[in-house]
């Protein structure tokens, strides 16, 4: 998809700016870069990128305008106090100038999200953190305890597919911005002031657990039920729930006895049989929810949710996967045009693995709900 005539003028603009004073990329990104916030050389070239320009934060284009707006270029930006009256003016002509561009793009993306990146997951400013749960001692590798000389950390977390599948699509998304991955019992207040992202059940997340009661808003909630041993299942506002699908395996031949339930609750596996025949999963049901965050509301809460695994990486995938990320992401910019939102979603299990629901497939949209839903 080519990019608006909007966002290729404001790429035009910032290139105009840097090369009028004979800067190169590296001279802006080393200018622009300060403490732990680096701008890197590929993302001032995504700026000014003719072809596929990507979105500046709108704290970078003060940045622009502190740094243009100086008489001689200086090699760092700037304090707006250290400006004399003329370059006061010329900062704010330029300001006002480059947020204006910036707000003509976000106008013309509304409802019509571009292929250049993802628009529910390009956030403007702010930390990043993904917190997904944590394996219970007893089912963790041995790699995972800390006096093993081979010690990885990552085998504590659980859903580690969709935690890999969202880091590397929140970073590329995100280049300037930090962010951070954390089992619940590192979380602190700090993390919880930035936009957070949920990956995983209630369960093993007590995080996920304690903000879905907070979220009163929210009309879904998660929920054991005696029926299934290893997910929980969903249930809306109006009193429906929402289970995954089972059924009986077919190719099973009996050669042994079947598993004891001391096995499976070990192996997070009893759900897979009823009695003493195998069942394969063929449905899971995925939760994918964006609200404001209860505890900065400049900043976001998006969950990631399933009975099971699958759904959960279902969740992630509904906008990471290329396949139908674009129309995903402009079917929820049309139906939730105020970004907050929560979603149920069939995820399909095909030889084991999540089938990425398609969002203009109704079928695959088993609730929605919006704040403007309330008001009607």
């Amino acid at each position: 998809m080519a990019p608006s005539p909007e966002a290729v003028r404001l790429a035009r603009r910032l290139r105009d700016l840097r090369e009028s004073e004979r800067l190169t990329q590296k001279d802006l990104s080393n200018a622009l870069s300060a403490g732990e916030v680096r701008v890197a050389v590929a993302t001032i070239s995504s700026w000014e990128s003719q072809s596929n320009p990507k979105l500046p934060p709108e704290e970078r284009l003060r940045s622009y305008a502190l740094l243009f707006a100086m008489t001689v270029v200086p090699d760092r930006v700037p304090r707006e106090q250290e400006l004399n009256t003329a370059e006061r003016e010329r900062f704010s002509a330029l300001h006002r100038e480059l947020v204006a561009l910036r707000d003509d793009i976000r106008h013309h993306q509304t409802g019509t999200p571009t292929s250049s990146g993802s628009y529910t997951f390009d956030f403007e400013s702010g930390r990043i953190t993904l917190i997904c749960p944590e394996i219970p001692e007893d089912g963790r590798s041995s790699l995972a305890d800390p006096d093993n000389p081979n010690f990885t950390r990552l085998y504590s977390y659980a859903d580690l597919d969709a935690l890999i599948e969202m880091w590397g699509h929140v970073r590329a998304s995100n280049p300037e911005l930090r962010v951070r991955h954390r089992l619940p019992s590192e979380v602190s207040a700090d993390h919880l002031s930035g936009h957070l992202v949920l990956i995983g059940g209630i369960a093993w997340n007590r995080v996920t657990s304690r903000l879905l009661r907070v979220l009163d808003n929210l009309p879904i909630r998660q929920l054991s039920v005696p029926d299934l041993a290893d997910g929980e299942i969903f249930r809306s506002r109006d009193g429906q729930e929402y289970r995954p699908q089972w059924e009986e395996r077919k190719d099973y031949v009996p050669e042994d006895d079947a598993p004891s339930k001391a096995d499976l609750e070990a192996d997070q596996a009893q759900d897979a049989w009823r009695g003493d025949k195998p069942r394969e999963l063929v449905e899971d049901v995925a939760l994918f929810a964006r609200l404001p965050n209860p505890f900065n509301h400049s900043r976001t809460i998006t969950i990631c949710n399933g009975v099971y695994s699958r759904g959960v990486l279902g969740a992630v995938r509904t906008l990471t996967d290329d396949a139908v990320r674009e129309r995903n992401e402009t079917y929820l910019a049309n139906r939730f045009p105020g970004g907050v939102f929560g979603l149920l979603m069939r995820v399909p299990v095909v030889n084991g693995e999540a089938v990425t629901p398609d969002l203009e497939i109704a079928e695959n949209r088993l609730y929605e709900w919006s704040p403007e839903d309330d008001t009607e």
